[in-house]
């Protein structure tokens, strides 16, 4: 029986024999498509060369890309580890042809792998073909099915309609038919007594492995569909699945891509894998999510509260939960499995081996914050529970259930597990409705609008943004942008010196000039792979030859704080270690961040260290050296730092300032002498295992010290210019906490003697002791004595405050409790209701409430209302 490992290498090998390069997977995570967050298809990485914004260099490629889905047609979360063959990170088997071969050699050659190669049973193979879209004008695809009819009886070629059997990019751009094969996996006395033919897309037994696209229309933005220059094929299957069929197993958890890490799971928890359905489950979806997670990390994506993070912790909290409930799992676990992920796919991604501490670390740390806020999340279930039942219901409110869900990471099915518990449900209509609100919500920040493009001519486009500030120009192509009512266009030139964001660099900003207009360029994004130039107003004359010119001195202070970058880095690498590797960074014109990989805060010493080697590096005045082209064997050769989670090409960029080598697309300044000053003023965590710095440079650098000097100005005039400040502050500290000493011992005396004389002039209405404090008093006073007459007098009395703190008025009350349960009084309700008179608001707890305003006037009206309340 093949493994995992070799059938992954056979399906390289196969193609690679067919001509195809063979070329590594793409990071997961997505940094520079603004469509999406996560590889989700193994087409994503050729998405420009599709599209034509890219160079074909290789007309035959084929790969294994890992690719991550959590939503969508594809998949859906919650069904994750519940069936055999869902999984949130999957590998995709992948071969294509940009204008090489096309139909007939993608079915030959898959037929050829599946039957000859792994030796696949021929009988239990079928195939669909895109029955065709009368509407559209489509007809059926009979070009291949007429290939399929060489190896397969026409009763196993199956018409699929539009949903299945035509693909589309997205809502414009390369599209086309696409022919699916499915397997059978059934027992022959299951497929002798249903004919496999009548289950494909029905029955999960007879599953898709493969799917052939063929790409050869362009959908436009009216919805109309025009030929393709360059006809593509694009295939994908799904490598668990196919592992599953090789290996004869029922789910792709039984094969050997995911025994090993259930394995460990039961070794961890003390489970045996399929005893127990609920804890099969549990254990599927820890073996799927924390792969997911792994890699994810392995590509600079850390669990977070924004986007693609977001995605990660969920996912992570989803694993967590499942070890918590089924496996008894209350302490972080997970973090455990990661060698037993590396020994699975460690060899064919070896950054998981890599970065295995960092892994171990983030995963060990999302855990345990998690498990914390788990036990908080159900303590609130608990008292929601409680509450619901004394309204006599057993249905709990859907908004109750979503809060659990988006603020406690709670899925739905959870809470609906522990009301069962509790002879309860959830109302799902009202968790789905509060549900709906937050994606449309999510839908409208992140629309956008685009019309088709303009295309005024065709042509390539250039960067000269290295050599040059200004260069002529004419516009390509534009099109008008609509996001968040507001419109604005997108111009792809066909020469440019404006960058466009990039590598944690922010886009030029500058202007297109003829002699008669000026057009303000506010950002420069990339999109797939084309520079775009973001401009509030189209030129009069958009065919026009245009000066594009980008503002010099927001490029000079981004270049300044980019090679900072670059030294900073270094300067970490030399004073904490090797194990420093950049996890991400931001380069504006007027500050950097630089995230990087390192277990414990630095030090004020640490941090002096770091700022004075790059200084010293500024002072040196390293000149730049600047390699373009280099062959990837090559610049590492020369050490040049590559980062994790980014994709090179074959030839890349080197920049070198002395000791100090990276992979870099960006821009840089001539010399590091350029640069100036450089300063750190922050240093922070962002996650577990993952520190953040921001630094400033250049002029930015010299108006913090001007600060910074006005500062220190103003307190010495504070202190009469004392000659040794320092000391003048440390005596004033001294003087400054007697002072407070002493003013709380009188604060005490004070206290008791003002709560001595509201006991001697205490009210008794209808039996209640009544307490009324008034004046001048502080707020947390008032409050400490509330607390101390409650406990003196803990039946039948009510402390009422109404007072003003330095033009502040306030109420308090405070009820004993028997008055809250045995009469119905509610201090919170009581204060809201008598807040209007001093024009105010608050509230609390039934037994003890307060409530500020503005209208001092009104304290003895507020006043009588309470009193008249308790009467």
């Amino acid at each position: 029986m093949m493994t995992s490992k070799e059938i992954r290498d056979s399906f390289k090998s196969f193609f690679a024999s067919k001509g195809h390069e063979i070329v590594p997977s793409a990071p997961m995570v997505i940094k520079d498509d603004p469509t999406l967050m996560f590889t989700n298809a193994g087409m994503n990485q050729f998405k420009d060369i599709i599209l034509g914004n890219a160079p074909i260099k290789y007309p035959r490629v084929a790969d294994s890309q890992k690719c991550l889905r959590v939503s969508g047609k594809h998949n859906d979360l919650e069904e994750v580890g519940h069936d055999t063959y869902h999984h949130t990170m999957f590998e995709m088997l992948g071969n294509w042809s940009f204008g090489d071969y096309f139909k007939k050699e993608a079915i030959e050659w898959a037929w050829e792998y599946l039957t000859e190669v792994i030796k696949l049973d021929k009988e239990r193979l079928y195939v669909t073909v895109f029955e065709g879209s009368p509407e559209e004008g489509l007809q059926r695809d009979d070009e291949a099915a007429g290939y399929w009819e060489k190896y397969l009886p026409k009763d196993r070629i199956i018409n699929g309609n539009k949903k299945d059997n035509f693909w589309e990019m997205g809502d414009t751009g390369p599209c086309g038919p696409c022919s699916e094969i499915h397997i059978d996996i059934r027992s022959d006395e299951e497929r002798a007594k249903v004919n496999g033919a009548s289950l494909v897309n029905i029955d999960p037994d007879v599953i898709e492995i493969w799917n052939l696209v063929f790409m050869q229309y362009n959908r436009k933005a009216d919805k109309s569909l025009e030929p393709l220059p360059a006809k593509v094929i694009d295939t994908g299957m799904g490598f668990e699945r196919l592992c599953m069929a090789v290996q004869d197993k029922k789910s792709n958890y039984d094969t050997d891509v995911f025994q090993t890490i259930i394995k460990a799971i039961g070794e961890i928890t003390g489970s045996v894998y399929g005893q127990d359905t609920k804890k099969d489950i549990a254990m599927r979806v820890i073996a799927d999510h924390i792969r997911t997670i792994a890699f994810s990390i392995t590509d600079g994506q850390l669990p977070s509260n924004a986007k693609a993070g977001y995605v990660i912790r969920r996912i992570l909290r989803r694993a967590v939960r499942y070890g918590y409930t089924f496996l008894n799992q209350h302490q972080s676990f997970m973090y455990k499995l990661i060698p037993a992920l590396i020994e699975t796919m460690g060899e064919a991604y070896p950054e998981l081996l890599q970065q295995k501490t960092l892994i171990e670390k983030v995963v060990k740390e999302e855990e345990e914050s998690f498990l914390r806020t788990l036990e908080t999340g159900i303590k609130l279930l608990d008292k929601q529970i409680e509450e619901t039942k004394a309204k006599n219901s057993t249905v709990l409110n859907g908004t109750d259930a979503f809060t659990l869900y988006d603020t406690y990471g709670f899925p739905l099915d959870l809470t609906e597990l522990i009301l069962r518990e509790n002879n309860m449900s959830v109302d799902e209509d009202g968790f789905k409705a509060e549900m709906q609100v937050q994606k449309d919500r999510a839908r409208n920040a992140a629309s956008m609008e685009t019309g088709d493009w303009v295309v005024l001519k065709e042509g390539d486009v250039e960067f000269f943004g290295y050599d040059v500030t200004e260069c002529e120009t004419e516009i390509l192509r534009y099109r008008k942008v609509k996001q968040k009512n507001k419109e604005f266009y997108q111009i792809v030139l066909n020469r440019t010196p404006f960058y466009a964001e990039m590598g944690g660099q922010v886009g030029d900003s500058g202007w297109l000039i003829t002699d008669d207009e000026q057009i303000d360029i506010i950002d420069t994004k990339r999109e797939n792979n084309l520079s775009v130039h973001l401009a509030n107003k189209m030129p009069k004359d958009p065919s026009a030859i245009f000066i594009a010119r980008i503002d010099e001195k927001n490029r000079t202070a981004t270049e300044c704080n980019h090679t900072a970058t670059h030294l900073l880095h270094e300067g970490l690498r030399h004073i904490l270690g090797n194990h420093v590797e950049q996890k991400g960074s931001y380069v504006s014109p007027t500050v950097l961040r630089f995230d990087f990989s390192h277990f414990q805060k630095l030090t004020d010493e640490e941090i002096r260290k770091v700022e004075r080697y790059v200084t010293a590096k500024i002072r040196d005045n390293i000149t730049r050296v600047e390699m373009r082209h280099v062959p990837i064997s090559e610049a590492k050769e020369m050490g040049a730092m590559a980062l994790f989670g980014e994709k090179y090409g074959d030839d890349v960029r080197v920049i070198r300032f002395g000791d100090s080598v990276e992979l870099c697309g960006g821009t840089h300044i001539s010399s590091t002498g350029r640069i100036g000053s450089f300063r750190i003023i922050s240093e922070s965590s962002i996650a577990a295992g993952i520190r953040r710095i921001e630094a400033i440079t250049a002029e930015t650098c010299e108006d913090y010290f001007y600060t910074q000097q006005d500062i220190l100005l103003e307190i010495k005039s504070m202190f009469n210019n004392a000659p040794n400040l320092a000391q003048t502050l440390h005596k004033f500290f001294e003087e400054n906490a007697e002072l407070k000493k002493q003013m709380e011992e009188f604060m005490k005396e004070k206290t008791v003697q003002l709560k001595d004389a509201l006991i001697k002039k205490k009210q008794v209405i209808n039996g209640i002791d009544v307490f009324v404090m008034n004046g001048s008093i502080p707020a947390d006073i008032a409050k400490d004595i509330a607390f101390q007459l409650k406990g003196q007098f803990p039946q039948n009395s009510a402390f009422v405050g109404v007072t003003d703190s330095g033009n502040k008025p306030m109420l308090t009350v405070m009820l004993s409790d028997d008055l809250v349960k045995d009469h119905g009084l509610n201090a919170s309700q009581i204060v809201r209701d008598a807040a209007k008179h001093i024009q105010g608001g608050g509230g609390g707890q039934p037994h003890f409430a307060t409530a500020g305003g503005k209208n001092v006037e009104g304290l003895s009206s507020a006043l009588q209302e309470i009193l008249e309340k308790i009467r």
